[in-house]
């Protein structure tokens, strides 16, 4: 008798092996998003110390060309603020604390 393994595994592969970002593709998307985080670092760097003392913890999502902020509890909820606002453009999101970033290194 032949029992059969009910669960399948998946090879992990890349999803698509033709598409390859090159070093230098790489490089340019980090130096695209430097530089808007650099764009929206002003507005959170502004309101930043008003805002710990009564939003502390919370989450920041700023859209730079225009200039607009939208606070909420959760992060999700603070960049869907925004696009629905924005629909076209990105937001960033920052934590309302000392750092701006979530976690500890």
């Amino acid at each position: 008798m032949t029992y059969l393994n009910p669960t399948r595994t998946v090879p992990r592969k890349r999803l698509h092996p033709k598409r390859r970002l090159s070093p230098e593709e790489i490089a340019q998307w980090y130096a695209e998003r430097a530089a808007f985080r650099q764009r929206c670092q002003p507005i959170f760097d502004r309101l930043k110390p008003e805002l710990i003392k009564t939003h502390y913890n919370w989450y920041m999502a700023v859209e730079p060309d225009s200039g607009e902020y939208f606070i909420e509890k959760d992060s999700l909820a603070a960049g869907k603020m925004c696009r629905q606002k924005h629909p076209n453009a990105i937001p960033h999101v920052f934590r309302i604390n000392e750092t701006g970033v979530c976690g500890t290194i």
